[in-house]
């Protein structure tokens, strides 16, 4: 949020949820309790009092007021909202966008609102970014307990519609089956489904499927978890970053058998698949957690984008790997010559 004075006589300031106040003294109020979050006011007795007039109801003028009412002069209120605002820990609450939402939508989406504005650094409560997820179609191919628990995830997260391979999760987190395909009265203008804003592709899908993707400019993440390994990425962005062929033509180059390795392991996986729960659940949270950067538009370029995240068990960090474009693919995802 602004701190100039312009800007913030008329926003509704409130304190970003998430974030607790405790008292580290008398005279000391800290907001927040982890110091790469938190925001503290000394010589502030009367901060409390303001603190608690924060919940977005009134604006700065009226915050001010009521403050008076109670005794605070109106530079110490006026210095503590500037303070509060200049920490990142105010919010210009959106009381009209909140209060559009569902009653049970908006109680089941309060932490995804709180980290969102936390996170993202917005002072819109995070409602930019529910507005996103609620118009975004995220499409799913795989299934398993990585694709299931992202479709949790991505759904629990506000994502307005989650399809997989045989269901449909819309916004209010129903499960569907997915319709046969019907017979359209004009065979010859069959109806379409309005294109995914982005695909995640579980395993080794096929490659005429990543070749579709990327001829219908849909942005897609790969996504693998077996043999104790976790991988997320590449985020393929058609156009723009090298997309999955660029890694095989890679792969070739490091190893010749590649390609017939290939052709073999198409939409197949060990059986039972070297992946355990906490793995599962470890790739399925980060693929997630990427795909809700991509949508929320956190970032210009993730640490996706021409490379994947590694997890290779039993340790449990993870480490990225790069993958450049390759000069043989032709996808125009190369950056011009200088």
């Amino acid at each position: 949020m602004s701190v100039a004075g312009g800007t913030l006589r008329f926003v509704r300031p409130a304190l970003k949820a998430g974030l607790l106040p405790v008292w580290r003294d008398r005279e000391t109020v800290q907001i927040g309790i982890d110091p790469r979050r938190a925001v503290a006011l000394t010589g502030m007795s009367h901060a409390a009092l303001v603190l608690g007039l924060l919940d977005g109801s009134r604006d700065r003028d009226q915050v001010i007021e009521a403050a008076g009412q109670q005794g605070i002069p109106e530079p110490v209120t006026d210095q503590i909202l500037t303070l509060l605002a200049a920490g990142g820990a105010l919010d210009d609450y959106p009381a009209a966008a909140i209060r559009a939402l569902p009653q049970d939508r908006r109680r089941r989406l309060a932490a995804e609102l709180a980290a969102a504005s936390l996170a993202r650094g917005h002072s819109d409560a995070g409602v930019a970014a529910l507005v996103r997820r609620d118009a975004a179609r995220v499409q799913i191919y795989g299934s398993g307990r990585v694709a299931g628990t992202i479709t949790d995830i991505l759904g629990t997260s506000g994502i307005g519609r989650v399809a997989t391979t045989d269901t449909v999760r819309d916004r209010d987190g129903r499960d569907s089956q997915r319709p046969d395909p019907a017979h359209p009265a004009h065979p010859a203008h069959p109806a379409r489904p309005p294109h995914p804003d982005l695909a995640i592709l579980i395993g080794y899908q096929s490659l005429e499927l990543a070749a579709s993707l990327m001829r219908a400019g849909i942005p897609h993440l790969a996504v693998a978890a077996a043999e104790a390994i976790g991988i997320v990425g590449p985020l393929v962005r058609p156009g723009r970053t090298a997309c999955l062929r660029c890694l095989d033509l890679t792969r070739a180059s490091l190893d010749p058998a590649w390609p017939l390795i290939l052709a073999q392991i198409v939409g197949r996986t060990a059986d039972p698949p070297a992946c355990d729960a906490a793995l599962a659940a470890a790739v399925a949270a980060q693929a997630a957690a990427q795909a809700l950067a991509f949508i929320d538009r956190a970032q210009s370029a993730g640490p996706t984008e021409n490379g994947t995240l590694e997890l290779v068990l039993p340790a449990w960090q993870w480490r990225r790997r790069t993958w450049p474009a390759h000069s043989s693919c032709g996808c125009d995802s190369r950056p011009p010559p200088t």
